[in-house]
């Protein structure tokens, strides 16, 4: 007969992996290059986690890399904030990936912003190459 206490702990391995799974985002793209490449894991703090607020998408600072719903893909994107300005009244994000050549076809707004990738010192947290699982899995 199974122990109760093996029960709980195998609940609590499985709660702890759940809420890791959350905070993790796997790079589909060389947009990033050279701060991430495809098939990396970032590790990020959510805006809303179960209604736990991890950063306040107020304090998104130029320089962060966020996690938002774009307008113009059907995926969330991995970009970095390079301008922050105010269009009737509205904060609006300028966004680009690193990689990239121009800034995203749309400014952000703060509602459109899911996540920003967890920095350690200066440095993005950034787990190599693991992600290509994840994406061959998906086709990608």
């Amino acid at each position: 007969m199974t122990d109760w206490k093996e029960i709980a702990a195998y609940a609590v391995i499985l709660v702890i992996v759940l809420i890791a799974a959350q905070h993790l985002n796997v790079v589909v793209s060389g947009s990033m290059e050279p701060a991430f490449y495809r098939g990396d894991i970032v590790l990020v703090e959510k805006a809303d986690f179960l209604g736990i607020h991890e950063f306040d998408v107020n304090d998104i600072q130029k320089g962060d890399v966020v996690v938002y719903d774009a307008k113009w893909f059907n995926q969330p994107v991995i970009h970095r904030v390079i301008n922050i300005a105010q269009i009737n009244g509205t904060v609006v994000y300028e966004i680009k990936g690193d990689n990239n050549n121009a800034s995203d076809p749309y400014f952000v707004t703060r509602d459109q912003i899911q996540s920003k990738v967890v920095t350690f010192g200066d440095n993005l947290v950034v787990i190599p190459k693991v992600g290509y699982l994840s994406l061959w899995l998906r086709g990608l």
